[in-house]
């Protein structure tokens, strides 16, 4: 009888263990361990000692072997502890030993996309079911603008796994810029086969993206290829995306060709590099650079992430600026020098914060002062760091204070322009109005004008002879009447000389 119960102990054993190891996908292995584990804490309290119990399984058998010392727990007794006391304990390591295979199994998936089926929404957080394990969608992962419903399929990426006890949390993202690399993998067969390779993604999420991209086949363009027939899978990402917009920018390892393209469609006009800093001064012309920064500075800033660099973009006047406000403030450090100040912006420093992202050692690297002068300079400049650039920031007030006066006046000029013009006008429309409604008045008005102007002439006895070319009646003061072709004398009539 007892050898029938140890039988339908071990048969049950071996079930317990196929099925989770089939539903679960835990090691057989991991299982038995467990259950060893577990009984033999169970063992521990049946014989009231903390230590000394052995317990072996068969794993072809599932027998099931119990001792203390010489003594052997019998299968019946062996049996009831397994089914009462142990039950507790062989779950949670099972439960351990699950938490360990997703673990181990996700965390080798980091940044892979994946499609999962939305199960609930709480709090703006989905929860997402990926097969047999769920994984938490939070709010701050997704792409600004969007909501998502239950039963609803999502692509994500897996962002981070982690434990929580027994527990394993994953959790999803639509929002890193490794999904919209992801993304592009699954368009564009290219970069699944290593034709094209994605060197860099920027991103800010819902509202653009930037992606180098080269080839390493030079019959490829890796632009054209990313883009697609009529923009056909280029189409597909930005509908993922939500309307995104992006930029595929052609890779460069020249930095003077990288950067120019990481900030398209601006125009470029110059780049100047300062590995020291890890800076670049891009300079434009002034129509270009409301274009090169983008709104609210989105274009340079997302350019500065994809090429590791600081950018600064400035018009020429701007650096004429900056320069010959560093040459004055650098005239104060402590071991001035013109050599001093043209190493320094030779080395794209052009402010005291510059100065301070260096030390001692650095600075007398290039400047040729001794250690001890070059740690006087940092520490002056840390010193008085603020007061450069709230200086700099009254001569930029100041500066737009004077524009925006002068803009006002050019516009008041304008105006009152403009107003005049409009008067000139109105007045010649209104004498255009008076004529054109009474022609005959303007006729009789010249005809009065000459009659008053015949009268004058009348009483001052003084009418042109331009007006009768023929014979003209002049009245005199007395009141005669004479004939001037008459009364003018002609050459024969004056004397002989």
């Amino acid at each position: 009888m007892a050898i029938k119960k140890e039988k339908d102990t071990g048969t049950l054993i071996l079930e317990l263990v196929d099925k989770l190891h089939e539903e679960r996908k835990i090691a057989k292995d991991v299982i038995f361990k467990g259950i060893s584990s577990a009984i033999q804490v169970a063992a521990e309290r049946h014989f009231q000692v903390e230590e000394g119990v052995f317990v072996s399984i068969d794993e072809a058998t599932g027998h099931i072997v119990a001792k203390y010392g010489d003594q052997e727990l019998d299968p019946i007794t062996l049996g009831r502890i397994a089914a009462q006391s142990a039950k507790q304990m062989i779950i949670q390591k099972i439960r351990e030993a699950e938490s360990d295979t997703v673990f181990s199994e996700f965390t080798g998936k980091k940044y892979e996309l994946l499609v999962g089926t939305v199960t609930r929404v709480d709090a703006g957080t989905a929860i997402v079911s990926l097969g047999k394990s769920e994984a938490l969608l939070p709010r701050s992962e997704q792409i600004p603008g969007e909501t998502h419903h239950v039963g609803e399929r999502v692509k994500a990426i897996i962002m981070e796994v982690r434990k929580q006890g027994n527990r394993v949390k994953i959790v999803l993202s639509r929002a890193h810029p490794e999904f919209v690399k992801a993304l592009f993998e699954e368009e564009i067969p290219e970069i699944d086969e290593r034709i094209i390779d994605i060197r860099a993604v920027a991103r800010e999420a819902g509202y653009r993206s930037k992606v180098a991209v080269t080839s390493i086949d030079m019959k490829v363009d890796a632009v054209g290829a990313c883009v697609g027939v009529r923009g056909s899978r280029i189409k597909n990402v930005i509908e993922e995306l939500n309307g995104e917009r992006i930029d595929i920018v052609r890779w460069n390892d020249a930095l003077q060709v990288l950067i120019p393209n990481a900030l398209q469609p601006a125009q470029i006009s110059d780049v100047f590099t300062y590995p020291k800093l890890g800076r670049a001064i891009v300079l434009v012309t002034d129509d270009q650079l409301s274009l090169a920064i983008g709104r609210r500075g989105q274009n340079v800033r997302l350019a500065s992430k994809l090429v590791g660099w600081d950018i600064e973009i400035m018009t020429h006047d701007e650096l004429a600026e900056a320069l010959e406000r560093a040459e004055r403030w650098f005239g104060q450090l402590p071991h001035a020098s013109p050599e001093l100040t043209n190493a320094l912006i030779e080395e794209g420093f052009l402010s005291y914060n510059d100065i301070t992202m260096t030390d001692d050692e650095g600075l007398a690297e290039f400047t040729g002062l001794s250690k001890e002068a070059s740690d006087e300079v940092v520490m002056y400049a840390e010193e008085y760091a603020d007061v450069m650039e709230r200086s700099v920031e009254e001569e930029r007030r100041q500066a737009e204070l004077a524009a925006k006066e002068a803009r006002l006046q050019e516009q008041a000029d304008a105006d009152a322009q403009a107003r005049a013009e409009e008067e000139a006008q109105a007045a010649a429309e209104v004498g255009l109005t008076e004529g054109a409604l009474n022609p005959d008045a303007l006729g009789g008005a010249g005809e009065a004008d000459g009659a008053v102007e015949v009268a004058a002439g009348a009483e001052s006895g003084e009418i042109d002879a331009a007006a009768e070319p023929d014979v003209v009646a002049e009245a005199s003061t007395s009141g005669e009447v004479t004939d001037r072709s008459a009364a003018a004398p002609s050459d024969a009539d004056k004397p002989a000389e």
